[in-house]
């Protein structure tokens, strides 16, 4: 009796093929199994955002069904969108995981960083990032940056060696041939390790409309109120927006990426769908980071100066 392969994908030419998905999953799985075999105290950033919540939904999958062996770690800005934190405490509650919180409120109030006149926190997250990582001992931490989010983000290997001072320098990238990833580091070093390298935006949202994975509501078309500031439409806040000559409206946007609010800027749009969003973000042709944050406009080099400063 013939029998048929159970592992057929539609739109490959081998019955034996893995789609694109099943292939970015693969290789995501691989390194966060390569990373427990290799690192004793690795842990995830976490911050409630679609890139790290399909990070955390691939570890569930790598480790399944043993809990996941790492615990998170989120740099809270003190100007998240309520829906992200909530979103972020209802999951670490739901799958019995570990949160470690560093604050940038609290560095604040010790006198240990400054406001910036802008009011964005989103470059003072560095120094809360590299000494939690110092404290806790961490020798693997876990991004969901992607190679097509920005051009510092596209030189990232998958493995990415931070010295004591967790700087990142260029030079230093080790070749990663046939996915032989190289995690050996000197005390006191770490490497960052990103699972998503290979992925695209619109990959992350096919990948989430097939797991069928829940995201905090902002993803979606929504009404807020917004102001408009260096083209972007940004939500008001206790940050310093919006000011004297920028008028509040409501309109029906939505975020592509989260982040702090002052720096992180909706996009107008209609799609309150998962279809919907995915036909969007195939018609784009700006990155997610391009449209919509202001923490990357403030030179050509703003993402790699911070990235060598231990910036995620």
């Amino acid at each position: 009796m013939t029998t048929t392969a159970t592992s057929v994908n539609e739109g490959t030419d081998s019955p034996y093929a893995l789609s694109h998905l099943d292939a970015l999953e693969s290789e995501a799985v691989h390194i966060f199994r390569e990373v427990a075999g290799e690192f004793e105290r690795p842990v995830i950033l976490f911050s409630g955002g679609k890139d790290s919540i399909v990070m955390l939904h691939l570890a569930l999958k790598a480790f399944a069904p043993a809990p996941v062996p790492f615990s998170l770690l989120h740099v809270d800005t003190g100007h998240n969108f309520p829906e992200v934190l909530e979103y972020r405490d209802r999951t670490v509650a739901e799958h019995g995981l570990r949160l470690h919180i560093a604050s940038v409120q609290e560095y604040i109030d010790a006198g240990k960083l400054r406001e910036r006149p802008d009011g964005t926190r989103n470059p003072l997250q560095t120094v809360p990032l590299t000494e939690a990582i110092q404290q806790h001992r961490f020798d693997a931490v876990f991004g969901g940056g992607r190679r097509d989010e920005e051009k510092a983000r596209a030189k990232e290997r998958v493995f990415s060696l931070r010295d004591e001072f967790s700087a990142w320098d260029p030079r230093r990238q080790r070749p990663e041939l046939w996915q032989l990833y190289n995690g050996r580091h000197a005390p006191g070093e770490h490497v960052r390790v990103f699972p998503l390298s290979n992925w695209t935006e619109l990959d992350v949202w096919q990948y989430i409309a097939r797991e069928k994975i829940e995201l905090p509501a902002i993803y979606y078309a929504h009404e807020r109120e917004v102001f408009q500031r260096s083209g972007m439409w940004l939500t008001a806040g206790e940050w310093g927006g919006p000011k004297e000559h920028e008028q509040v409206e409501t309109r029906l946007i939505r975020y592509r990426t989260v982040g702090d609010m002052s720096c992180t800027g909706a996009v107008d749009s209609d799609a309150t769908t998962l279809d919907a969003v995915i036909a969007e973000i195939a018609a784009s042709r700006l990155t997610e980071r391009g449209a919509t944050r202001a923490d990357d406009k403030m030179s050509e080099a703003a993402m790699e100066d911070r990235k060598r400063e231990g910036y995620f």
